[in-house]
């Protein structure tokens, strides 16, 4: 079987094809190229495909002359894995702070209805609570913060 499953591996160009089958479901080389930005050769893209394939991402079917690909993970568990990775990464494992950073992007275009929309955050709720939950949460840091500096003989900012 591949060599290493872990999506974090992978170059550039790897991960547009991986992409790009992920959105078609399954996908020939032709149907690959098709949705590359400066795509390289068709022989280029064969290749890593089957190098995609030979690392146990990718796995075909021949479909008349032609192989047809798909991903070896699921949708939903590639998507957890980027989502772990994202969190990691950029947001040192915080679910909550990736959801403010998320909030904040969007927060200006939120409609009363997206606010109204049932979520599924730590429970059943809307968006309108998780922000809710997200600044009573952002505050509790606040607190925190200005505890650890009194305590080291910081006067906070905010008190001066």
């Amino acid at each position: 079987m591949g060599k290493r499953k872990s999506a974090r591996d992978l170059g550039r160009r790897e991960r547009q094809i991986m992409d790009a089958i992920f959105q078609l479901g399954e996908a020939s080389v032709s149907d690959v190229l098709a949705r590359l930005p400066d795509p390289p050769s068709y022989s280029a893209v064969r290749t890593m495909i089957r190098l995609l394939e030979a690392k146990g991402f990718l796995k075909h079917r021949r479909d008349g002359n032609r192989y047809v690909y798909r991903p070896t993970q699921s949708h939903e568990t590639a998507s957890r894995s980027a989502l772990q990775h994202l969190l990691a990464t950029f947001f040192a494992g915080s679910a909550t702070d990736a959801v403010a950073a998320i909030l904040d992007l969007s927060a200006d275009a939120m409609t009363d209805e997206d606010g109204a929309r049932p979520v599924n955050f730590i429970g059943p709720s809307t968006a309108h609570g998780v922000l809710a939950f997200n600044s009573a949460h952002n505050y509790e840091h606040y607190g925190n913060l200005v505890t650890y500096m009194r305590i080291n003989g910081i006067v906070p900012p905010s008190s001066r």
